[in-house]
């Protein structure tokens, strides 16, 4: 359904299309959300498809792409970090893991954020000993690191372990990952039993601390359902126009933590529209489980669930429970998506007061929506980069974050003014490329600068020169003796003015300011760590991550990498007579 300037509203499927459109053009008995939607509409677009999954799987396609107005839709969409156990060395390593599974190995999650990931780890190294340092670290080794000191690895580095008790370590570790952890935890028990016997109590003792470890991490676990084996929980709250669903991940008999989501609502859909968009889309790049624990009924339960089989290869049961155990956890899950959407709001409301009193506070003819704070960080002209932070009525909005190397002179001679302006006209030519009649919300309504007059004056010209003189612009300066609390507010062609320090408008901008700073100065930190760790070896045609390691390790650094001879170079796994030659060409013509 689109309007007038052919601007998508709507993206819908149907069985029978003529009933659904002749359903719309009804003049009365629809929602207000749905009046207001056929009030705009001026034409239709209609797409056919041989089976109703198609038409689910291109309906929710469409929303993601087109993001219309009247639809729901799931506006975070980021992956979830998995645990993997590698297969590719003798003596495998446990990590965290996010994105597609191309290495070798066992993969256990999802995890709902990477602080739960990290305590699992944290506590499965105190358990099972495994390292989590990378194959190059493991082969430069020559006698154990820290962890092996504070009893975090059996130090398989330096042959403190063999490969066959590395691999007893490797496959109890799996099977508490599965849900075994009392099969697990019996075998130690008899292992230090027998130990003992044999009056080995050194390694009883390590064994007991093993078992202490382990029974720490299961009470740690939160809820476990001992009837759940593999479920996502998923729980929807609506309230006031707005919604949050919270998802708990269970795998294994254990909670691998939730997340909750704030998903667009659509100008007012209903439960089951809205947990069916958002189960479309939230597995549209993730594998579901084997069962889906729903708090309300969803439209077209089987097509779902047959769209969902579909994609995993497997059968998915999508299930409404009603008593027992199942609906315990769907209510727990309820329960914190009702307090999430709470805490929300009234961080919302907070939010607003503060966007009016800023609004009050510079003269602006509105509270903003996006305001946008810029910095630049560098260390007399190196590894120069600007930050951009993005607030607004529901606070810090990160995925609009932006970093921007700095390109031009500018960053080398350190000139604040000249970082300034490449950041901005990078800024804004992108923006009247691909926005030019600012019908998005990318546009921003008011800049803060992180400086003074001389800023803001410089941001002036940039401003005029682009042609978007309409939206304001505010120097944030220090003040006297550069203190919290006295900041300066610069504004052109007009003197500066302070707020009063006790005023909750100025700890806004402090906030705003300091979120810039940080953003600014850890992309800063990352380019210039980035930059330390950087080889000439970086630079030779063919040569990779792994093909340098091999080197670094062969040869010990990259200047005697540049001194060996294509004999040497050949000498090195991976490296072929003409892969040598490469590496030789490379350094010796220049």
């Amino acid at each position: 359904m689109l309007n007038a300037k052919s601007e998508v509203l709507y993206v819908g499927k149907a069985r029978n299309l003529k009933a659904r459109v002749s359903n719309y053009a009804r003049p009365s008995g629809h929602s207000g959300r749905i009046a207001r939607m056929i009030s705009e509409t001026a034409s239709m677009m209609f797409l056919t498809t041989r089976t109703e999954m198609e038409a689910l799987l291109l309906e929710q396609n469409l929303i993601k792409q087109l993001k219309p107005r009247y639809n729901v839709l799931l506006r975070d969409d980021k992956s979830f970090p998995n645990i993997l156990i590698g297969k590719e060395h003798a003596f495998p390593q446990i990590k965290k893991h996010r994105g597609k599974r191309s290495e070798k190995g066992s993969y256990f999650g999802p995890f709902a954020s990477a602080g739960a990931v990290n305590r699992t780890l944290n506590q499965l190294q105190k358990v099972f000993l495994l390292r989590n340092c990378s194959d190059a670290m493991f082969e430069s080794r020559t006698r154990p690191c820290l962890l092996f000191q504070i009893k975090r690895c059996s130090a398989p580095c330096v042959g403190r372990v063999t490969p066959e008790q590395y691999a007893a370590q490797v496959s109890d570790a799996e099977r508490f990952l599965q849900g075994k952890s009392t099969e697990v935890q019996a075998q130690l028990a008899g292992q230090m039993a027998a130990a003992s016997e044999a009056m080995e109590f050194e390694r009883a003792a390590a064994l007991r601390d093993r078992i202490r470890a382990l029974t720490q991490v299961q009470s740690a676990q939160g809820i476990n359902p001992r009837g759940v084996a593999e479920a996502d929980v998923i729980a929807l709250h609506l309230e006031g126009g707005q919604a949050c669903v919270q998802v708990f991940f269970i795998r294994a008999n254990q909670s691998w933590g939730n997340r909750d989501f704030y998903p667009r609502t659509g100008s007012g859909a209903e439960e089951s529209e809205i947990l069916e968009a958002f189960v479309a889309q939230f597995y549209d790049d993730k594998e579901p489980p084997r069962l889906i624990l729903l708090s309300h009924p969803v439209e077209n339960e089987d097509l779902v669930a047959a769209a969902l089989a579909e994609r995993a290869g497997r059968k998915v049961e999508l299930a409404v429970p009603q008593r027992g155990e199942k609906a315990e956890l769907v209510e727990n899950a309820a329960r914190n998506a009702r307090e999430s959407l709470a805490r929300r709001m009234a961080e919302g409301a907070a939010q607003s007061k503060l966007l009016i009193g800023l609004a009050d506070a510079f003269d602006l003819d509105a509270p903003p929506r996006r305001i946008e704070v810029y910095d630049n960080a560098h260390i007399q002209g190196s590894d120069a980069v600007g930050g951009m932070i993005v607030a607004g009525p529901d606070g810090f909005d990160k995925g609009q974050y932006r970093k921007f190397n700095i390109k031009g002179a500018a960053g080398k001679a350190g000139d604040d003014f000249g970082m300034m302006k490449e950041v901005l006209t990078r800024r804004f030519e992108r923006l009247l490329k691909e926005d030019p009649e600012r019908k998005t919300d990318a546009w921003p309504d008011l800049l803060l600068i992180d400086g003074g007059a001389g800023q803001v004056s410089a941001v002036g010209e940039i401003m005029a020169e682009l042609g978007v003189e309409d939206i304001p612009y505010i120097g944030v300066a220090k003040g006297i003796d550069r203190d919290a609390g006295k900041e300066e507010f610069h504004r052109p062609g007009e003197p500066p003015f302070a707020l009063q320090r006790n005023d909750p408008v100025l700890y806004f901008v402090q906030r705003l300011r300091d979120e810039a700073h940080r953003w600014a100065n850890g992309a800063h930190r990352a380019k210039r760590a980035k930059a330390v760790s950087a080889t000439p070896l970086d630079d030779v045609p063919g040569v990779g991550a792994a093909r340098k390691r091999a080197l670094l390790a062969h040869f010990g650094s990259a200047k005697a990498v540049s001194r060996a001879g294509v004999a040497d170079l050949m000498a090195v796994d991976g490296i072929s007579e003409a892969m040598a030659q490469v590496i030789h060409d490379f350094f010796h013509d220049r």
